[in-house]
């Protein structure tokens, strides 16, 4: 979930609860600074040229078409690109005309599990609760694949994302589970995140290099 666990805490923490996991303090203290860390990292070495960006975004697309096959009454959530995310836009487009839902995350609230939304090349936009633009309305939809933005991703494929835990959430609340697929730019992968029991790891992990790793 956030990494943000930082401050006093009582010495007792039986009553310490994270999105209704126990957790030790010190633990999720530490893990998330060492994920804070790592983040910053990750996103420092992802800063490149625009050309970069476009050339490890078109090397994702051949990846992508050969583990995905859009077709109408499959509904795919994607995401909207922020920070140097690969840019899946014209391949949303294209799955949208073969007939494919497609859905984007919007952020209802903070710290609240996010919903999934329609989204087609005409849809009425507006900007969300962090200013990242999702479509103006229309009803939750549960997706059978999620495709996740990664800013790293581990040897047992959890993700790190931008901290705010949304993805994390509404994906250990589905009835049932969707098809999650992690996508970033290659040199993007870490150890471990040392994951906490909210976390959720991905099915599978594409990146720009090629490299497609799965369960």
């Amino acid at each position: 979930m956030e990494d943000n666990t930082d401050g006093g805490s009582s010495p007792c923490f039986a009553h310490l609860l994270v999105d209704g996991h126990p957790v030790d303090a010190g633990t999720a203290r530490d893990v998330a600074r060492y994920r804070r860390a790592e983040r910053a990292r990750l996103l420092a070495a992802r800063t490149m040229s625009s050309r970069e960006r476009e050339s490890g975004t078109a090397a994702l697309i051949p990846g992508l078409d050969r583990i995905i096959a859009p077709k109408a009454g499959m509904t795919i959530a994607v995401y909207w690109p922020i920070r140097g995310e690969p840019d899946l836009r014209p391949w949303m487009a294209k799955s949208h005309a073969a007939g494919a839902g497609i859905l984007l995350p919007v952020v209802v609230a903070k710290a609240m599990p996010l919903e999934f939304r329609d989204w087609s090349p005409d849809c009425l936009m507006t900007r969300g609760i962090w200013n990242i633009p999702v479509p103006a309305d229309g009803e939750a939809r549960v997706p059978d694949i999620v495709i996740a933005p990664l800013v790293g991703i581990d040897r047992d494929l959890y993700r790190l994302g931008k901290g705010g835990g949304y993805h994390d959430r509404i994906l250990a609340r589905l009835q049932q589970r969707p098809r999650i697929i992690g996508m970033g730019f290659a040199g993007c992968e870490l150890p471990t995140i040392y994951p906490m029991p909210w976390d959720v790891p991905m099915d599978e992990a594409l990146l720009s290099n090629g490299t497609h790793s799965k369960h």
